[in-house]
Formats: C-alpha cells, sequence, structure tokens
C-alpha cells in the first residue's frame, strides 16, 4: 500500500520533468527551425548567382524562374575570364588586399596595445576622440585625401589604397582593445619580472594569445579591399592598375550588358571570400565572442 502511494505521489513529479523535456525540445526545434530560414535567406541568392552563372541568356529571364539549366554554360566562365583582364585585376586587388591586411594587422594591434595596457595621461580621452572618428563616412573625408596624395604624387598608384592602413582603423582598434583588455595583466607582469620591455612583451605574449581576434581582423579587412570600388575608382586612372570591381563596373556599363557573364565573374569574386573565412571561421567566432564577453 505505501509503495503504491509512493509510485502515486512521484507521479506527477515524473509527468513534470517528462513535460519539461518535451517544452525544451519544443524550444530547440523552433531556434533551428528559424535558424534554418535565415541560413536560407542568405543562401538563397547565392544558389541563384551560382545557378545563372551557368545559364543561357533566355534561362536567365524565363518566366517561372528556371533553377535549373537544361544544358550547363560552362562557357560563360571561360568568356568571364577572357572577355577583359580579369586575371591582370585579379593580381592587382590580391596585392592591394594583401597589404591592407598586413598594415591592418600591425598598426591597429600595436595601437590597441598602447590603450589597453600602457597608462598614460588622456589616455581614454584619446581612445573617445578615436571612436568618434567612426562616424565619418569615406565620402566626407575623399576629397581633402585625394588632395592630399595628389600633392605628393600618390595618385594614379596603389599608395593610397595601401598606405593609409598602416595607421589605424578605429573600428579595428575597439576590437583589439577590448580583446586584450581580456587577457590576465599577471601575463605580462611576469615577463616583465623576467626583464622583457613592452615590445617584448607585446609580441611573446599578447599577439600569440590575440590570434582569434587577429583573424577577425584579417577577415573583415579582406572583406573591405576585396570589395572597394570608390577608392581605385578615385585614386586609379590606369586600366593596368584597375581592381575586379572596377573591372566588373566596365562591364555593366556596356550597352547590352551579358547577365550570365557578370553573374560567373560575381561567383568568381564571392570564392575568395567563402575560402578565406572557411579557413578562418574557428577563430573568427572566438574572437568575436571573447571581444563581446570581456573587458
Amino acid at each position: 500500500m505505501m509503495k503504491e502511494s509512493l509510485s502515486m505521489n512521484d507521479s506527477p513529479a515524473i509527468s513534470r520533468v517528462h513535460a519539461s523535456k518535451i517544452n525544451k525540445l519544443i524550444q530547440r526545434l523552433l531556434v533551428y527551425l528559424l535558424l534554418i530560414l535565415f541560413a536560407l535567406a542568405f543562401i538563397i541568392p547565392f544558389i541563384w548567382l551560382l545557378s545563372g552563372s551557368v545559364k543561357s541568356s533566355s534561362e536567365l529571364f524565363a518566366d517561372p524562374p528556371v533553377w535549373i539549366p537544361e544544358v550547363f554554360q560552362w562557357s560563360n566562365y571561360y568568356e568571364a575570364f577572357t572577355s577583359f583582364p580579369f586575371w591582370l585585376y585579379f593580381k592587382n586587388t590580391m596585392l592591394i588586399v594583401v597589404c591592407t591586411c598586413i598594415g591592418a594587422v600591425l598598426s591597429n594591434a600595436m595601437i590597441a596595445y598602447g590603450f589597453s595596457r600602457i597608462d598614460w595621461k588622456y589616455r581614454d580621452a584619446v581612445f573617445v576622440i578615436v571612436l568618434a572618428t567612426l562616424m565619418l563616412p569615406f565620402q566626407v573625408i575623399m576629397v581633402p585625401l585625394f588632395l592630399l596624395f595628389k600633392d605628393i604624387g600618390w595618385t594614379g598608384t596603389f599608395l593610397p589604397l595601401i598606405v593609409p592602413h598602416f595607421f589605424g582603423n578605429p573600428f579595428f582598434i575597439f576590437l583589439l582593445r577590448q580583446f586584450f583588455i581580456g587577457i590576465p595583466k599577471e601575463l605580462a607582469e611576469s615577463a616583465r619580472i623576467d626583464g622583457a620591455n613592452e615590445f617584448i612583451i607585446f609580441l611573446k605574449v599578447i599577439l600569440p594569445l590575440s590570434k582569434p581576434i587577429l583573424a577577425t581582423v584579417i577577415i573583415f579587412q579582406f572583406i573591405e579591399a576585396w570589395r572597394d570600388f570608390l577608392g581605385p575608382l578615385i585614386f586609379l586612372s590606369d586600366n593596368r592598375l584597375y581592381t575586379l570591381s572596377l573591372g566588373v563596373q566596365q562591364i555593366m556599363s556596356e550597352n547590352d550588358p551579358r547577365w550570365a557573364l557578370l553573374m560567373a565573374i560575381g561567383v568568381a569574386m564571392t570564392l575568395p571570400i567563402i575560402i578565406i573565412f572557411f579557413f578562418l571561421q574557428r577563430y573568427f567566432i572566438e574572437g568575436i565572442t571573447f571581444t563581446g564577453s570581456k573587458g
């Protein structure tokens, strides 16, 4: 009789546990469903771009839309690489991208170290001024920059597109500073006791622990330099120095642009971004997560 009463008393508790598990399972399924919908919203345009790059012109503008072409037009990619100096523009773009990524990592890391690990007068006030420059769009400063680079003879070269990235970016400085603040000060103090100066601490202690946020800076800078159109349009005048964004604009400005060809070029221009994110995604996620949780 006692066992029966105990089992009757336990049954409501067991049912509540089962109900709680079912609720958690439903919530998880709803979250996954929402994430899948968001993922589809971003993936479908790329799938359409990929599909359109191997379609004929008639299939591209067919109604209803044709997702899978009857005959894959691989010749679109051949024309994309031969209709304009694709590889020359690709080389120019990669040169700018690699140099700006190097400059972004070196300059912003050193500046952020000074704002986060070294105490000096008016440090916080200067940091606020640096952040305030985020409100200045490039369109506001492009005319003074053009006049400056013209006076020193840099227009018509890659220098105006590369050199400024060796002098800091307020957004990257903020990201790196927030990450550096989260690194325990005891590590730097131990190195300082062993006789290391600030540069050695920065190089041997801080940077090896900052791979996630440095990878994040590289990804952001890569995307920014890769898709930059306004900067090359202003500072480059020689066709031999054009980037891919300017080359694509030349094709789009034709009287009858070949849209399948443009989609093939779009796929070719998207792949490097996907590849670099694929290899650095783990560091990217860690960098964003730790930057938001530390400091």
